[in-house]
């Protein structure tokens, strides 16, 4: 009796064992779906305020590009760029968060060599819409890398609602960088190769006789 005891006491603490290690368990996976959501929210926040920026920003790019094809280019990504943002703040909605900025390194880093780009090109030239695209295709780049893991990481956290909403920008984010690929490959690339610096000079004195 005591052999049969001693078993069934073995056997409840195997069983006891069982279920804590099934409750750790279970509690691990809950605190890395938290961390991971926690981290989610932070990164929505960061493309936030990169959205933001690029806003104000792309208007000032627009201003100083010398082809009315890569102008008009920009102008409707502006418009697409506030819808960004108004999907961002949906988004926060639907996961019972409040839409904050937080700033974006990256972008920021972006922004200012774009700036950059513009002062050390020639008003003018097809090299300067050359080097605005470039600067705005490093941009798109950043955008969809960062579109496509808020995806990725929205469906493994169960928010397919929420992928979904961002698929839709980062549709939108690849398609403006093929459009701004074929915009350079047009025309803009060959006549900034054609150009030299010497004739640009020339043809900015000219336009400031005629003022």
């Amino acid at each position: 009796m005591e052999r049969g005891r001693s078993s069934k006491s073995h056997g409840a603490t195997k069983t006891s064992r069982s279920s804590s290690n099934k409750t750790s368990e279970s509690m691990g996976k809950k605190d890395k779906s938290s961390l991971l959501k926690d981290f989610f929210v932070e990164q929505l926040q960061d493309i936030y305020w990169a959205e933001k920026a690029l806003v104000k920003e792309l208007p000032k790019m627009q201003g100083a590009t010398t082809t009315e094809e890569l102008a008009e280019a920009i102008t409707e990504h502006v418009t697409e760029t506030q819808e960004h943002i108004s999907r961002l703040e949906e988004a926060f909605e639907m996961m019972g968060e409040t839409a904050r900025a937080k700033k974006c390194e990256a972008m920021e880093g972006l922004i200012k060599e774009a700036h950059s780009i513009i002062n050390e090109t020639q008003k003018g030239s097809a090299t300067r819409d050359a080097a605005i695209i470039m600067a705005a295709q490093k941009v798109e780049h950043y955008e969809i890398a960062t579109y496509g893991s808020l995806v990725q990481l929205a469906k493994t956290i169960g928010l397919n609602d929420v992928a979904e909403l961002l698929g839709q920008t980062l549709a939108e984010e690849k398609n403006c960088d093929q459009v701004l690929t074929q915009i350079a490959e047009g025309n803009i690339n060959e006549e900034g190769a054609r150009e030299e610096e010497g004739e640009q000079q020339m043809e900015e004195g000219n336009e400031g006789e005629e003022d």
